[in-house]
Formats: C-alpha cells, structure tokens, sequence
C-alpha cells in the first residue's frame, strides 16, 4: 500500500513538475501594424487617439529611437524576420523572397518552433500586395508557422467604394480612403484580432510564438465612422511643409515629386484625417489582445512586443508615404513589455528592428543562430538609460542609386550615392524636423568625418559569408 502511494505521489510531481517546466517558458505576442508612424498618443501626438498602444507603452518600455532597416515593407519585414539586414538579402523590392539567396536561413518564428513553441501567423507579418493580397497568404514563408489564418473583411469586399486622391498612383501606392458602414468586427484587421484572441485561448496551456500582422493604417486607409468621428477636420494641423525646405536637400531624396503630389489642403486633410482613423481601429484590436492576455491569465508569462515596418510622410517636407531616409519615415514605434521588463519606461537609445530577433531570442533563452546581424538590446529593457553606442543603419535604393543613412542620438547623416548624389546633416538636439541641412557648412568638420566613418563601418561589420 505504501509502494502505491509512493508511485502515485511521484506519478502527481513529476506531472505537476512537466506543467511548471512548460509554464516557465514565456510566450511570445508579436503584433506588427503596416506603414505606422510615431503618430501615437503615447509618442507625443496631441491628437491621436490610441488608449491601447498607449496601455502597453505603460506595461514595458517604449522605445523614443526605433529606426527601420530599409523603409519598404517587404525589405523591412524580410530583415526583421530573418535578423538579417536587406544589404546583405539583396532585397529591395517588393516581389523577392529571402529565401531566394538565404534557402536554409532559421527565421524568428522558426527558431521558436525548432525550441518546442507553437508558432502562429494571422494576417501580415510577412509581405502582402495591399490590398491586392488581403485574404491571402501573401510572400509567407511555410516553414515558420504552425497555424496561419488569413481573415477577409469587408474593406477588401468594399474595395470599389475606395476614393483615390491620387488616380494615377495603383490603389497600394495612392493616398486613397473610405469610411465604412458596419462595424470594426466586420473589417479585416477586426477579424485577424477575433480570431488571435479565439486561437490565444485554444494555445493557453502551452508556449506560443503568436505573429498578429494588422494591415492598418496601410493605404487605402479604412475604417467606420466612429473612428472617423474622433478626427473633426478643423483640429487636424498640416505640418509645416514650405517648399523653400527643398533648397538644401539632394533631389535624391525627395521620393513625392511635385509636392504632395499637387493635392490641395483640403485633400491633404482628408487624407490625414482618414490615416488617423486607421489609426484608432488598429489600436481598438490591439486592445483586444492586451485584454484576452489579461482574462487568460496569460500577461505574466508573455513578452509583448508591438512595432511597425516603417514610419510615413503625412507631407513633411511636401512628401507623402515612405521611401526616404527623413526621421518620419526611417524611425518606428516599437514597445516591449514582460516579466523582467521595465514598467513604464521609456528608451532614447538609437535601437534597429533587426535586432529584435536576438532580442527576443535572448529574453526567451533560446540559441542564437550565427545569421544575426543586429544588437541585441535586452540590457535597455532592464535599463532603458543604460550605456548604449550602438547608431541605427537605413537604407533605400532611389532608381539606380542608394541612400545610406545613419542615425545617433544627436545627428542623422546621409549619404545619396556614397556622395556622389549629395550629402545630408541634421542636428536632431536643435532641429528635429530636418529642416536645415548642415552638411555645406560643416563638410570639413570632424562630425561629419566621424559619421561617415561610423556608416562605413556599419556596412562593412555586418557582412555575411
């Protein structure tokens, strides 16, 4: 009697010791939002409302430098995904696969998947045509996922209601804008968050790397009239966008040509109003997730983590979406939030979305494959003031020439055609809208020699065999 007793006190343990070893692995929330700017309550901006993303910037850290590799969308998710920066991918479209060049490489999820984790996609993580590919898989990548869910909503049934501003741009490039009837539910991004949060309960007893890949505010920006509602024309502000800004920067670097693509300011502000109201949708399905994580009892063993592919022109310097090197375009929101993970803090460290693979890795205690090429950044969430000297890199190919640029704490400089095509210099501490390019006045001073050895440097390091 003694010897079953003992058999089933050890039976119960070691049962009891295999669920608390699973547990102890954190899971992974990994939400991604298409063509998203700083444009955030929690960053600052006096309008946008955002409760959600502001909620978890007040559950971690969030970061105030985030900078993108390549702002286009498929370059930049290829870099994030693979921890491999686009310049040695070889991506600069929006067609070519990584695995292309890079067959056997291990992405972020797959690595998750290899440990013992459940890996998930719903919706965009990797590159769609929008809204050509809505409903589809896209530019997926198989071997990353477990379960992949493609939801359709009726802002791709409604495609034909879309307004362009600008016909003689393709719908995925224009500045085009509908409000919907119905609900948030009934959209796709309303879809992607149902069913995240359907399939959240279904994975809660064992680790998970969830990808939930929103494609808003991505134009066509769509969303119902209550988000519309929150954005009264008069209160929205165009910034301040004089032509006389175009003096001393290289026509290299101007990708929307005319100006605003000749929009007058009441089109102008339509389209602001309408990217705006994206903005508001995505945060309420953002919401969904931070609140099914909470009635699941999940939030202490998860590692959120909440970022866009790239920032967007609203008409800073007369240009609209992305493909520049300005700090609109090349910097990011990015928050992190978890066990062990600053509450509340935020980080002026110059952080890139490529090291967010070995930052995740790390947190999570996994190996790290020897493709990554970004900084691993877990100290900053521990210790968001802590040392740092690590600049972010971005890049963009304009026709048959590249833009490098790289960001410190205090400067932006770049460079169009290793300077063939023109230089460029900012002083962020002083001028934080780019306005004066101070390269002419200081091409022989020591900061510019510096920051063109520091970018050299970050394109030579980061070499693959």
């Amino acid at each position: 009697m003694k010897q079953v007793i003992y058999f089933a006190f050890l039976i119960c343990w070691t049962i009891g010791a295999a669920g608390q070893i699973k547990k102890e692995k954190l899971n992974v929330l990994f939400i991604a939002a298409d063509d998203l700017n700083n444009d955030l309550g929690c960053y600052g901006h006096p309008l946008i409302k955002t409760p959600n993303i502001d909620r978890l910037a007040k559950m971690g850290v969030q970061f105030n430098a985030a900078y993108n590799q390549y702002p286009l969308c498929n370059p930049s998710r290829a870099s994030v995904m693979t921890g491999i920066r686009p310049e040695q991918l070889k991506i600069y479209d929006l067609d070519t696969h990584f695995r292309t060049r890079f067959p056997d490489v291990i992405t972020l999820p797959q690595l998750f998947r290899k440990n013992g984790y459940k890996s998930a996609r719903l919706g965009k993580i990797y590159h769609y045509h929008v809204p050509a590919e809505i409903g589809t898989d896209g530019l997926d990548d198989k071997p990353s996922w477990d379960t992949v869910v493609n939801p359709i909503g009726r802002d791709k049934l409604e495609e034909a209601l879309v307004k362009n501003l600008t016909p003689q741009r393709s719908l995925g490039a224009a500045l085009a804008w509908h409000q919907s009837e119905g609900t948030a539910d009934e959209q796709t991004d309303g879809k992607i968050a149902n069913e995240a949060v359907r399939l959240m309960k279904t994975l809660k007893e064992e680790p998970f790397f969830m990808a939930v890949g929103f494609f808003r505010p991505h134009t066509p920006y769509i969303a119902t009239k209550e988000f519309f509602d929150l954005y009264p024309t008069d209160k929205i502000q165009l910034p301040d966008s004089s032509i006389s800004d175009w003096n001393d920067i290289p026509a290299a670097a101007l990708f929307t040509k005319p100006a605003h693509w000749g929009l007058s300011v009441d089109e102008r502000i339509t389209a602001m109003r309408a990217y705006y109201a994206s903005i508001s949708l995505l945060d309420q399905q953002v919401g969904k997730l931070l609140d099914a994580l909470e009635e699941l009892d999940l939030m202490k063993s998860t590692i959120i983590v909440f970022w866009s592919d790239h920032g967007y022109h609203l008409g800073e310097h007369g240009q609209w979406l992305k493909q520049s090197l300005f700090e609109g375009v090349a910097r990011v929101p990015l928050i992190i939030a978890g066990p062990g993970i600053a509450k509340a803090a935020t980080c002026n460290r110059t952080v890139e979305l490529v090291g967010l693979y070995p930052t995740l890795a790390t947190l999570c205690n996994l190996p790290l494959p020897g493709q990554l090429q970004g900084k691993n950044y877990t100290a900053l969430l521990k210790n968001p003031a802590a040392k740092w000297s690590h600049p972010a890199y971005t890049q963009i190919k304009r026709g048959t020439i590249f833009g490098n640029s790289i960001r410190t704490e205090k400067w932006r400089y770049t460079e169009w055609d290793e300077g063939r095509a023109g230089f460029e210099l900012y002083d962020h501490e002083k001028d934080p809208n780019e306005f004066t390019n101070l390269y002419e006045s200081m091409k022989n001073s020591k900061t510019v020699i510096e920051l063109s050895k520091q970018l050299k440097l970050v394109k030579s390091s980061d070499q693959l065999n």
